[in-house]
């Protein structure tokens, strides 16, 4: 029998379906729908040409009101909401937006017209309550609907980015083994570094489908491979980092760099006799960072022609792309020609955060400025 899991008060309002008000993009979004919504009412009442401009002040004033006092105590009560059964809650966020109306109503006309509680008539009172219950209402079910097409979402897309990096697993573990079978009769303390470092490389492929890591940590699990197929290629093998400027709160897919290094080697210098350099450069501007894998290949067309390949890799990580980030990341490949000699250049495009993407515009400032 399954355990059960007890989900934590932050697993409860994250999974909840009414969003954070308190944040300023909600407001601002609340407040320009509300005042659309006094636009519509008070031309509808009114017509486009005998605009009543005082009522439409009165009323955006009434309205803003209760939409703003509302936000903020469902912002107050949103834990509290959270841990309730979704009708409950929903019952529960309608009776204070009843509430909020009820009092802004009694409050307004009192202020504006100086007429005694006793003696104001229901049919105003009804009116506003029935407005902000249909109101409230198709806000909530916009929630609601909104949550479950998130939800399902990012289901869909844990399953996708999980059947995508399975296809990534056993092909470097298999390459992975092959070195080390071929490394114990002769080296046994290499073959026991290169276990140490699979080992690595394979508890990071098993971790969490979809999970990001710092950049940092990604270029370490892209040297502990790459210190895997040294043992095999030797002097053959050579590697040259240019990683100056590294963004420290970049995130990237866990082993989104490992597979172009992996394609470098078995379609590059696994073909030339002489071995050859890959080089591993980062470049950034001001909204991206752009690790380029540059590898020679070999020069005849034919033997070109045999080691492209199927291109899985270079797929799977434009695919892995997509699904993280969609348009904003990107992978591009070349063939180009430096020295005489052909090469292959493999350049993956990262969004930047927003504080690097600030920092990054701050120093191309500083420099233009400086120059």
């Amino acid at each position: 029998m399954k355990p059960a899991r007890f989900v934590t008060e932050r697993e409860a309002i994250r999974g909840f379906f009414l969003p954070d008000l308190c944040t300023a993009g909600a407001v601002f979004l609340l407040v320009l729908v509300a005042e659309l919504m006094v636009c519509v009412m008070v031309l509808a009442e009114t017509g486009v040409f005998g605009i009543d401009w005082h009522k439409l002040a009165l009323v955006s004033l009434f309205v803003q009101w209760i939409v703003l006092t509302s936000a903020a105590m469902m912002c107050k009560l949103r834990p509290l909401m959270s841990r309730l059964p979704v009708p409950v809650a929903i019952i529960a966020m309608l009776f204070v937006v009843q509430m909020v109306t009820l009092f802004f109503t009694l409050a307004g006309y009192y202020c504006i017209s100086s007429i005694s509680i006793a003696l104001l008539q229901p049919w105003p009172i009804f009116r506003n309550l029935l407005v902000a219950l249909i109101v409230s209402g198709m806000v909530m079910r916009y929630f609601y609907l909104a949550q479950e097409l998130k939800q399902k979402q990012e289901a869909e897309l844990q399953a996708r980015i999980q059947a995508l990096q399975s296809r990534i697993r056993p092909h470097f573990l298999f390459n992975s083994m092959n070195i080390i079978a071929s490394l114990i009769p002769v080296a046994p303390e290499r073959a026991e570094q290169a276990v140490e470092d699979l080992c690595d490389l394979f508890r990071a492929s098993l971790r969490e489908a979809g999970e990001q890591v710092s950049l940092k940590e990604e270029i370490g699990l892209c040297k502990r491979y790459i210190r895997i197929e040294q043992q095999r290629f030797g002097d053959r093998l050579g590697i040259m980092w240019e990683l100056d400027n590294m963004p420290a709160s970049l995130k990237v897919p866990r082993l989104s760099l490992q597979p172009l290094l992996e394609n470098a080697i078995c379609h590059g210098i696994q073909c030339l006799p002489e071995g050859g350099t890959i080089e591993v450069r980062l470049h950034r501007n001001s909204s991206h960072a752009m690790i380029e894998v540059i590898n020679p290949v070999p020069e005849e067309p034919d033997q070109m022609a045999a080691i492209e390949g199927s291109h899985l890799a270079l797929d799977n990580i434009t695919d892995r792309l997509q699904a993280h980030y969609g348009n904003q990341a990107s992978l591009h490949t070349m063939n180009y020609e430096r020295g005489g000699r052909p090469y292959f250049i493999a350049q993956i495009a990262f969004p930047l955060p927003f504080q690097d993407k600030t920092r990054a515009i701050t120093d191309h400032n500083q420099e233009r400025h400086g120059a």
